[in-house]
């Protein structure tokens, strides 16, 4: 009997497991752990001998499946410790299914891409991207940096043909699960075979099927989620993440990490090129471009010679551009696209009818009884809605606090209040509202894509499932309903997050040889972030945040980590929270704050405390958080939530 270490998908340490047999690291074992039965690997760590040997289980079965790589064992370590999470709870990300030797009948072949050359007419700064990436072998980080509608997707394909050429996989980050019909459609046109796709939307078969193809290494393309990144590739050779600015790449729950600073550990361990495409870089790349540690190939003009989208800057502040919630230059653009046969963005990142309701007698305001939010009026549900916890009540007929009847206005606009004013002012037009509560499988979103693309829709009026990635030949005007919203709050990407949002929805005009127009509605014209905008200098205004970063010593020149201390009952949870801070260490670089409320400070039930820990750049951190914490007792009752890199504030 051999004694082997296993990792099992648990919160918990390593096991210590008996073997009939000597197994390699990376073996596949199925193992005994309290009543269940689980699907573990060995691990290249040594044993612990100090566990009982009364005690120790024997593993049930050796897995007839490709040993988990070196290069991915590595890569779970480093996650863990960088995130400060247990490294099993790493493994179940790459284990997202319960039965992986389960054969089935049929199982998903994946065909090889065709790799004859592409046919398309390359403009010659794409040629020069296209050179530029093909070329790289070994570790490098590139940033492609494209405007709206450059062809920056046709140009990193020929850098996954070269990949494939090598015979080796090749993994696409796409932000959000909206976005991959239709990358799949420019992919299969290019290819001329599907890839495997990696998302929550996969049945339990296609994900067993897909996990099995990956492993195998039959699966030579995989486009995903971030989820993607963990499974067990043998032989990864490109990594592709598009939209790298994208704030969908942070995981907020369990393991908490930013998947595109990952990919790139992952091709640093796997020596092997990482491509991070975007219009609108996040300003940590931008840094990283400057310092040159990573590359950069830029694509300055749209493809095929399409101009950029006029833009235009409304002041709501003046009465005479002011009508209801659309100003007049925009409803006059709107009605001459209507009279063209084209089609209207009318873009909005607040969903519902109202944000809030006001009782007009008392002022009581509608609040979530299990959040410290304002319930969000749905009028056509005829519901109002929290949407941290999705609690829901029906609309109100009398004030709770007063008494008094049929007294709540509605306060704000949200999309659907934005539906009810154009169908007032354009009665004949076809007007469909996209959100997360209208739209919610890939399946529902391709359908309004196609209805989208036969023009049986004049005016898309939705939140930023529709910002990126889209292509709309038809769609001549985007109008910004309010361009200010994201400023506000003291986040401390705020202005960045905006500037390339609002980028991103201004792309979506004019993207095909029809001229585009943008309106940018703003109570605040003079912000940097809309004087960047008009401008059109993107690097004036990222080399201003740059400044504002650095003399405050905040990411990307300085490190925060944010702890959340989260409780139902309210005295235990502040008074762990106190303990903590007073039992933090006093070190030259160092700073804790706090604890103090959450600005979110009542969340499902929970009441929350924030500490957050600053430090300079070259500080270990996690080496002083583990011995700060891991010697203090913190009750079942409390959850600590330990996030690196922070990118909610909440």
């Amino acid at each position: 009997m051999q004694k082997i270490s296993v990792l099992l998908p648990t919160p918990f340490s390593i096991c210590t497991y008996f073997s009939q047999e000597k197994l390699k690291p990376g073996t596949f074992v199925l193992a005994p752990f309290g009543r269940k039965t689980l699907v573990g690997v060995v691990w290249n760590t040594p044993i612990d001998h100090s566990f009982p040997e009364n005690k120790i289980k024997s593993i049930l079965k050796v897995l007839d499946i490709p040993l988990f790589s070196q290069v991915n064992q590595d890569f779970v370590n480093w996650v863990a410790a960088y995130t400060l999470s247990e490294p099993g709870m790493v493994l179940k990300m790459a284990l997202p299914i319960s039965e992986v030797e389960k054969k089935s009948r049929k199982p998903v072949v994946f065909d090889l891409p065709d790799l004859a050359p592409s046919q398309l007419t390359f403009s010659e700064s794409q040629k020069q991207a296209i050179s530029f990436l093909t070329q790289q072998s070994g570790f490098h980080v590139t940033l492609l940096d494209g405007v709206t509608g450059s062809g920056k997707t046709e140009v990193y394909f020929e850098a996954i043909a070269k990949a494939l050429e090598q015979n080796h996989q090749v993994l696409v980050l796409l932000p959000e699960i909206t976005l991959t019909s239709a990358w799949l459609e420019r992919f299969e046109k290019r290819f001329h075979v599907k890839p495997a796709c990696w998302h929550s939307g996969l049945t339990p078969k296609m994900r067993r099927d897909t996990w099995n193809a990956i492993l195998s290494g039959n699966a030579r393309v995989i486009v995903g989620a971030r989820s993607a990144l963990f499974l067990p590739y043998p032989d990864l050779g490109l990594i592709v993440v598009d939209e790298e600015h994208d704030a969908s790449y942070k995981q907020e729950d369990g393991v908490i990490y930013q998947a595109r600073d990952m990919a790139v550990v992952r091709a640093h361990l796997g020596n092997f090129p990482i491509i991070l495409a975007s219009a609108t870089p996040s300003l940590e790349t931008f840094c990283n471009v400057l310092d040159k540690r990573y590359q950069c190939v830029q694509l300055p003009e749209r493809f095929a010679h399409a101009a950029l989208p006029e833009l235009h800057i409304v002041d709501m502040r003046s009465k005479e551009k002011r009508k209801g919630y659309l100003s007049e230059p925009l409803v006059k653009e709107i009605a001459n696209a209507l009279s063209q046969h084209n089609q209207t963005l009318l873009f909005l990142n607040r969903r519902g009818y109202a944000p809030m309701m006001l009782c007009k007698a008392c002022g009581e305001k509608i609040k979530c009884p299990h959040c410290s939010v304002l319930l969000t009026e749905h009028r056509h549900q005829k519901i109002m809605q929290c949407h941290h916890c999705g609690y829901t009540i029906p609309l109100p007929k009398t004030c709770p606090a007063c008494g008094e009847k049929d007294c709540f206005v509605s306060c704000g606009p949200g999309v659907e209040r934005i539906e009810e004013e154009v169908c007032e002012l354009f009665p004949q037009a076809r007007v469909q509202v996209i959100t997360s509560d209208t739209i919610s499988t890939p399946l529902q979103f391709e359908t309004l894509i196609q209805k989208l693309l036969h023009k049986e829709i004049d005016i898309l009026i939705g939140t930023q499932m529709l910002a990126k990635g889209h292509h709309f030949p038809d769609l001549t005007v985007v109008g910004i309903i309010d361009a200010d919203f994201g400023l506000a709050g003291g986040d401390l990407r705020a202005a960045e997050r905006t500037f390339q949002l609002l980028q991103q929805v201004s792309g979506r005009a004019g993207r095909a040889q029809k001229k585009g127009k943008t309106y940018l509605q703003t109570y605040s014209p003079e912000n940097a972030v809309i004087k960047a905008l008009i401008s059109g200098d993107k690097s004036a205004f990222m080399n201003a945040e740059i400044s504002a970063r650095k003399l405050l010593e905040m990411p990307p020149f300085g490190r925060l980590v944010s702890i959340i201390i989260s409780g139902k009952n309210e005295n235990t949870t502040r008074k762990i929270a106190q303990n903590l801070i007073q039992k933090a260490p006093f070190l030259s670089g160092v700073e804790f704050l706090g604890p103090v409320q959450a600005p979110l400070y009542q969340l499902r039930g929970k009441y929350r405390y924030r500490i957050l820990i600053k430090s300079r750049k070259n500080i270990p951190l996690q080496k002083i958080i583990r011995n700060w914490l891991y010697p203090i007792h913190i009750p079942s009752s409390i959850n600590l939530k330990i996030d690196v890199d922070p990118y909610s504030f909440l």
